[in-house]
């Protein structure tokens, strides 16, 4: 399958930046874990303003599964109880309420 990258975008509320950002600055090891194990490989999260910016490639062989196993997992489930009320919730696909993939357009090594 070879490496997958992914650009996502979202919005927080202006109340919860701070807090979001003090959650990422001291992440649950479980939740890295459960990230590392469901394939996915340098994950970063930028912040501008009330925009959030995250990059992960992902390198495993069935990114559906891997999503699920993620989505299953009860401590990452924990972990966005805290995460999720941070965004103001948008659809700009329906799949996501939170997080919204862009699509890339350019990548150069």
């Amino acid at each position: 399958m070879g490496v997958l990258r992914f650009g996502q975008l979202g919005k927080l509320k202006p109340e919860k930046i701070e807090e979001y950002c003090a959650l990422h600055a001291n992440p649950w090891p479980e939740v890295l874990e459960t990230i590392k194990q469901c394939n996915m490989r340098n994950y970063s999260i930028y912040l501008h303003g009330d925009l959030v910016f995250a990059y992960f490639e992902y390198v495993g062989e069935d990114f559906d599964a891997d999503m699920q196993k993620m989505d299953n997992d009860p401590i990452t489930k924990k972990w966005w109880e805290h995460t999720h009320p941070c965004f103001i919730e948008y659809a700009i696909h329906p799949a996501s309420q939170f997080y919204h993939d862009m699509k890339p357009i350019f990548y150069y090594e």
